[in-house]
C-alpha cells in the first residue's frame, strides 16, 4: 500500500471520509502506477489482452487520469508543484508522441510513444479517446496558469488536433478512427448517439483551428437509431439511450468536465438524463430477473469493466452477474443516496475481497468468489473525479471556464446556466 491507499478503511467511517478513502486509493493507480518514462495511464494493471500491460499506455485512460491528479493537488493529497510537474512530463511526452493528424491513437508505448494498433485495421487516431485526453489537458491548462511548461504544450496540441479530417465528405459522419493505411469502408459506421461521445463533439465543434460543422451533430449523431428513448422503466423516464440505459460508463465520461446540471438541447435535459439512467440501471439490479445472488439496492452498477468471460459492456440488456463498483460510485454527483449505499456496502461489507492496491477492484461476482484480478484506468479515473465534482464540481468549474468549451457547447446549441453566466 502507499501513503495514498494505507489499507482497507475502517468500518463505520463517516460518508465523506469513506469517499475521500476511495477516492485517494483509486488516484494512486495514476500516481504511483503511471508509466514510468512518460507519465501516462497504463491501459490496466493486470492481463495482457494481446499486449504489454506494463508498457501499453491508454489515451482516455490518461486523460481521465490527469483529471484525478489535478484533483490529489487541489485536495492537498499530492504536492501540488509535484502534480505539475507530472502533466508537464506528460504533456512533452505527447508532443513528442505518434499523433495521426493531430489525433492520438487509443494506445501507445510508455516509452517511445509510438502507436500500438488497438485492432488489425485501428492503427491510426481514435477521436472519442483523443477528446477524452484533450479534456484532461484543457483542464490541467485552467488549473494550472501559471506554468507555461502545460498551458503552451497543450495549446499547441489541442491547436494541431484536425477533428474535420475525421468528417467523412460523402455523408457528413464524424468517423471514430481514421487510419492512412486502412480507409473508411462502406460498412465503417460514423460516431452516433447516445452513448459516451458527447464530449467528442463539443471539443470538435470548439476547435479553433479544425471545427466541424454544428449540423454534423444534429444530422448524423441525433438521428442514431438508439438516440432518443422517452420510454418509463420502473416509474422512471429515460430521455436518451437504448434500451434501459446501456452501460453506465454513458453518464460518466463525457461528464467528468461537462457539467450536466440545467444543461439541455433540442433533445434532453441532460441533469434528467444522467440521473435517470443511474436509476434506471440500480432498478434493473434490484428487480434481478437474471437472479443473480447478491444483487440489491446497496449492490448495483453495470457498466464496462473485465468480467468471468473477459471485457465486457455490461448492463439491464447485458448482464452476466458482474458488479462493477465504479458504476454506482461514480454516479455519485447524480444520485448521491443510492450511490452511497453501495459505496458503504462495497467497502464496509466486501472490502476484505473488493479492496485492493488502488482501492476498490475492478468488477466482482457477488454470487461468487470472483473478483477481478486487474484494475483498469478507465474504471478508477471516473471514481476519483466524480467523487470530487460531487463534493466541490471542481473539474466542472475547470473545463466549463474553457472558452473552446463553451464555444462548442454554444455552437451546438446547448443552454447551460454556465454558459449564460459567461
Amino acid at each position: 500500500m502507499t501513503m495514498l491507499n494505507p489499507g482497507r478503511p475502517a468500518k463505520g467511517l463517516p460518508d465523506a471520509e469513506l469517499r475521500d478513502a476511495t477516492a485517494r486509493a483509486a488516484l494512486a493507480y495514476f500516481w504511483d502506477f503511471a508509466h514510468p518514462d512518460s507519465g501516462m495511464a497504463r491501459e490496466r494493471s493486470a492481463g495482457s489482452f494481446g499486449y504489454d500491460a506494463a508498457q501499453v499506455v491508454t489515451s482516455g485512460g490518461s486523460g481521465f487520469g490527469i483529471m484525478a491528479l489535478i484533483v490529489g493537488a487541489e485536495r492537498g493529497w499530492l504536492p501540488r508543484a509535484a502534480v505539475a510537474d507530472r502533466i508537464a512530463k506528460i504533456a512533452a511526452f505527447l508532443e513528442r508522441a505518434d499523433k495521426h493528424r493531430g489525433i492520438f491513437p487509443h494506445f501507445m508505448d510508455g516509452t517511445t510513444g509510438k502507436t500500438v494498433p488497438f485492432s488489425p485495421t485501428d492503427d491510426g487516431g481514435d477521436l472519442v479517446e483523443t477528446s477524452f485526453l484533450m479534456a484532461g489537458l484543457l483542464a490541467a491548462r485552467q488549473a494550472f496558469p501559471e506554468r507555461e511548461d502545460i498551458v503552451m504544450p497543450v495549446n499547441r496540441l489541442w491547436r494541431a488536433a484536425d477533428w474535420a479530417a475525421h468528417v467523412r465528405a460523402e455523408d457528413g459522419g464524424l468517423m471514430w478512427h481514421r487510419s492512412e493505411a486502412h480507409p473508411w469502408q462502406p460498412t465503417s459506421l460514423p460516431i452516433r448517439g447516445w452513448n459516451e461521445s458527447l464530449i467528442t463533439f463539443v471539443l470538435a465543434a470548439g476547435s479553433p483551428t479544425h471545427p466541424i460543422a454544428p449540423a454534423i451533430y444534429h444530422q448524423s449523431w441525433a438521428k442514431a437509431e438508439e438516440f432518443v428513448n422517452g420510454r418509463d422503466y420502473d416509474g422512471i423516464r429515460l430521455p436518451l439511450g437504448p434500451e434501459k440505459g446501456g452501460p453506465l460508463f454513458l453518464a460518466h465520461y463525457s461528464f467528468l468536465g461537462i457539467d450536466p446540471r440545467g444543461l439541455k438541447d433540442d433533445y434532453a435535459d441532460y441533469g434528467e438524463q444522467v440521473r435517470a439512467h443511474a436509476l434506471v440501471n440500480r432498478a434493473h439490479c434490484i428487480a434481478n430477473p437474471g437472479g443473480f445472488d447478491g444483487y440489491g439496492p446497496a449492490c448495483w452498477g453495470l457498466t464496462a469493466s473485465d468480467s468471468t468471460v473477459g471485457y465486457s459492456a455490461h448492463s439491464p440488456t447485458n448482464d452476466i452477474g458482474v458488479i462493477t463498483p465504479t458504476g454506482a460510485v461514480a454516479s455519485m454527483p447524480f444520485v448521491p443516496e443510492e450511490a452511497m449505499a453501495a459505496l458503504r456496502h462495497f467497502v464496509d461489507d466486501r472490502g476484505d475481497a473488493l479492496w485492493g492496491p488502488f482501492g476498490l477492484a475492478d468488477a466482482f461476482a457477488p454470487g461468487s468468489d470472483w473478483v477481478a484480478p486487474g484494475t483498469l484506468a478507465i474504471d478508477q479515473g471516473p471514481i476519483v473525479v466524480m467523487l470530487e465534482n460531487y463534493r466541490s464540481g471542481l473539474m466542472w468549474d475547470l473545463l466549463m471556464s474553457a472558452s473552446e468549451v463553451r464555444a462548442g457547447l454554444t455552437r451546438l446549441g446547448f443552454t447551460s446556466p454556465r454558459l449564460a453566466s459567461a
